[in-house]
């Protein structure tokens, strides 16, 4: 039996919520887009190789997929704000504590934990931003908003480390930094006000819910265009320190600052997917994007280190659009009832491959003896992705899909201050 709906003006600032939501996603992009160059660090300091060494970005992940696959569900059960205050304390607890030892162990243990927390906040952050869109459309703005956001703490957090290493401190100092912020972030969402999420049906939210999406189409197809996504960036941002660290050109200076460079035209690139998309639509700009991506990537393998130092921080640019535009149409494919599990989902599927993709591709530099191959594996992804999106601009598969969602599910400012006033006796 349908409830009425009611609706998400009803109470709390939208504006205040999406700088909120804006603020979590640039704090723990700080830790997690900074792992490519504390891995070298790591690496040093414990004696490592490749594979191990990349440890610190499986840990994070494994914590992400885990939560994110069997908790995202209690954003639409136990609601938006609970869920984000939960994950927002296992994040904060999880770097605080980098300043109690100094074990690999240790470390990567508080990665983890840390990677759970980030799966259950984001998970309900991602189903509140759903609440607060007038359409799927507007939805995708906003991700790519939010993801702008997240790519200035992935700017923010490498910045930290390099200032850290320059002047003779620990590079753990970026995770007591993003210890800090996350405490006024809590401070600041105990206190906000929350929209009454709207619910479609009276059945409760299970924690199988998502497991029970894995098989829709639109489930399938967004997964896997997530994973190929992922994979390709990671050969960014994990392994591009690692290989380009050998490079004697003439381009060493640009070297340094290489995956820098990356995280200022993929934040960059995120404001301009804003308007991209109101523009053309989002089929096309994917495919478009998605190509010149891969373009740069064989370059960058055909035109060995001089070549890559230029092409692979340019991948920024276009990869920008990808993962936003990507994640908020598959999550606006189903009902908003459903959002935190959907969000969870397709973060899970993003982890996986943020997990084995960049151990794959650390494994495959530590036998055939050379980082490259890392990215030789990124450009295949990327390919493999620019398929998926062909696919999807000549098929248009989810067109009448998104129409139906957007007249179920979305209202006019209008509509929703009328119900307002309603109720779910």
């Amino acid at each position: 039996m349908t409830q009425p709906r009611q609706s998400v003006a009803a109470h709390g600032s939208p504006l205040l919520l999406k700088l909120l939501v804006f603020s979590m996603f640039a704090m723990f992009a700080m830790t997690t887009d900074s792992v490519g160059t504390v891995i070298p660090e790591v690496i040093r300091e414990f004696e490592l190789g490749l594979t191990a060494g990349g440890s610190f970005q499986y840990a994070t992940m494994s914590g992400i997929a885990i939560s994110a696959i069997g908790l995202g569900f209690l954003a639409d059960r136990i609601g938006r704000k609970t869920t984000i205050l939960l994950g927002l304390v296992m994040f904060g607890l999880g770097s605080a504590l980098f300043a109690a030892g100094h074990d690999f162990l240790f470390f990567t243990t508080l990665l983890f934990i840390s990677g759970l927390g980030i799966g259950i906040f984001k998970a309900g952050a991602l189903a509140l931003i759903g609440d607060l869109s007038k359409s799927t459309t507007d939805h995708a703005r906003t991700m790519n908003l939010i993801e702008g956001f997240f790519g200035v703490g992935a700017i923010v957090g490498p910045a930290i480390v390099a200032y850290l290493l320059q002047v003779g401190a620990s590079w753990k100092w970026v995770y007591l930094v993003a210890a800090i912020m996350c405490g006024l972030l809590i401070l600041g969402t105990v206190f906000a006000r929350f929209p009454q999420p709207i619910r479609t049906n009276e059945e409760p939210t299970r924690a199988t819910d998502a497991i029970r999406l894995v098989g829709d189409p639109a489930a399938i197809f967004f997964s896997l265009a997530l994973m190929a996504y992922v994979a390709a960036e990671a050969a960014i941002y994990v392994w591009v320190p690692t290989y380009l660290a050998g490079y004697e050109g003439s381009w060493l200076a640009l070297a340094g600052y290489s995956v820098s460079i990356f995280f200022v035209l993929r934040a960059a690139g995120r404001f301009l997917g804003v308007w991209l998309l109101g523009r053309f639509s989002w089929p096309l700009v994917l495919l478009t994007c998605s190509g010149a991506m891969t373009l740069l990537f064989w370059v960058a393998v055909s035109g060995g280190m001089d070549a890559a130092v230029f092409a692979l921080p340019a991948t920024g640019l276009f990869m920008s659009v990808l993962y936003p535009t990507i994640n908020s149409t598959g999550i606006s494919c189903f009902d908003k009832g459903h959002h935190g599990s959907i969000a969870g989902l397709l973060l899970f599927f993003t982890c996986v491959s943020a997990v084995f993709a960049p151990m794959a591709m650390g494994a495959l530099g530590d036998v055939m003896g050379d980082s490259r191959y890392a990215i030789v594996l990124g450009a295949i992804f990327s390919t493999l992705l620019v398929a998926l999106c062909l696919w999807n601009a000549l098929r248009q598969p989810f067109r009448e899909r998104l129409e139906a969602r957007n007249s179920a599910d979305y209202r006019d400012a209008e509509l929703r201050s009328a119900e307002a006033e309603v109720t779910i006796p």
